[in-house]
């Protein structure tokens, strides 16, 4: 029996029970936080985007922040994005689709948020821009270096896969401080392709 046809079977039968199952999934995606994503997002690109928008908003407000969030929600329904597009052709967000493209579909999503939890890059867009009031960032970045959050799994209705976001701390290299936080939505049916 082929791996994926054991991992669809565990979650519709999860399902069936009506008991979340991420910790059906927890040790490899572990192991995908350890032995790749880990790795990959110390690359120059990922921490100087974070580490400039952390310098660019250190004064922003908590209002701030709100009229951003409002204006991101707003923006996603509208022909007009200039926020959106802003970041959608960042170098950082052209990096993040390289890695979603190259995951081969192991990547649903991917972003990028700053030490205020405000998105830096990102694959696709987001339903909103502040993710600082969410367990993905609250559960990364003000834990420290090590973290890991690991969501329940959840079908996605807009991609038909059950997925589970997996966060973590992005991590200075130079001094091994906390900068910011990344989401990736995995796809549980392709973590043993």
């Amino acid at each position: 029996m082929r791996i994926s046809s054991i991992v669809i079977g565990a979650v519709a039968a999860v399902f069936l029970c009506g008991s979340a199952i991420a910790n059906e999934f927890a040790a490899p995606i572990t192991k995908l936080a350890d032995t790749q994503v880990r790795e990959w997002i110390k690359d120059p690109i990922v921490v100087n985007a974070i580490k400039a928008q952390n310098v660019k908003h250190a004064n922003m407000t908590q209002a701030d922040i709100n009229k951003l969030d409002k204006q991101w929600m707003a923006e996603t329904g509208s022909s007009s994005q200039p926020l959106i597009k802003s970041l959608l052709s960042n170098d950082l967000s052209k990096f993040l689709r390289a890695k979603k493209e190259a995951s081969k579909g192991l990547f649903t999503e991917i972003f990028v948020m700053d030490n205020k939890g405000l998105n830096v890059g990102q694959s696709d867009v987001t339903s909103d821009y502040w993710q600082g009031d969410e367990a993905k960032w609250q559960k990364t970045f003000l834990v420290g270096p090590k973290a890991i959050h690991i969501s329940d799994v959840k079908k996605d209705e807009s991609t038909q896969t059950y997925q589970s976001q997996l966060s973590l701390p992005v991590v200075d290299p130079a001094n091994n401080q906390v900068i910011g936080a990344i989401t990736l939505g995995v796809n549980v049916e392709q973590l043993g392709n």
